[in-house]
């Protein structure tokens, strides 16, 4: 449990989720980063060295100027009041003492996915980020099911933590989960039905009611007979829709678009 760890003065490599949402360099939706607040207030407490490691947008591996997270560190920094020092440093060239020439508490590296070897899981990538820092935590929890190097293979070179923000997601997804009080809906939203298959059908054999927002409503509609025009959809997906309303059906689970 982070909290009851020893972080005094320690380097913590801190994985979070900062792929909000630009508008010409700027922050279009700030949520991701509010929510992550209270684990760098908390880290702050306990005067250790932040070393921010997170990505914006899609760059496959090569640097992209427009996914620069320097809007974000300065968001970071307005919010926390705290300096943010922005690291556009080859991290490859970097060491542990590289990053004590700076004073700043909070260091934010570089779009990780700048480099190839992180969406790689490169085990050897994986290791010199593991290098730059004493403990590792993780709150970057809708980047979690991701098998990169800075959010899995890094966990087996530094001792491992779950941040605050991702300790709470976990706890919200055990009251859909093992500690469901019903009656009981659950809204759930995104463009492919073909990622989220599995997910309904283990909902609906929890959930009363399962509410179908998003691009995978259009689907829905579309295969109602619907006129959706050129509203977001996937192509070819009425068989896996079909599945969907049976096995609810069969389970009692109401289906709302």
């Amino acid at each position: 449990i982070l909290e009851q760890t020893n972080l005094l003065g320690k380097k913590i490599i801190l994985r979070l989720d900062l792929n909000v949402p630009l508008d010409n360099r700027k922050i279009a939706d700030t949520t991701r980063i509010d929510k992550i607040l209270p684990t760098l207030e908390f880290l702050l407490k306990q005067n250790s060295k932040i070393i921010i490691l997170s990505h914006v947008g899609r760059p496959k591996g090569k640097i992209v100027d427009s996914l620069s997270l320097k809007p974000i560190g300065e968001e970071i920094k307005k919010k926390l009041n705290e300096e943010v020092k922005l690291i556009k440093n080859n991290i490859l060239e970097m060491n542990k003492n590289f990053l004590d020439n700076f004073n700043e508490k909070i260091l934010l590296i570089e779009n990780i996915r700048f480099y190839p070897e992180e969406e790689k899981n490169d085990l050897n990538f994986a290791k010199h980020l593991a290098s730059l820092g004493d403990i590792y935590v993780n709150d970057a929890f809708s980047c979690s099911h991701r098998a990169h190097a800075s959010v899995c293979e890094i966990s087996k070179f530094l001792p491992s933590f779950s941040g605050l923000q991702l300790d709470s997601e976990i706890s919200a997804l055990k009251k859909i989960t093992s500690e469901i009080t019903k009656p009981v809906t659950c809204i759930i939203g995104g463009s492919k039905i073909s990622t989220k298959i599995a997910v309904l059908k283990n909902l609906s054999k929890k959930m009363d009611t399962i509410v179908i927002a998003g691009g995978m409503a259009n689907n829905f509609l579309r295969y109602h007979g619907y006129n959706i025009q050129s509203s977001l959809h996937e192509e070819n997906v009425n068989h896996l829709i079909e599945e969907i309303i049976n096995f609810s059906a069969k389970n009692n689970c109401k289906l709302v678009l």
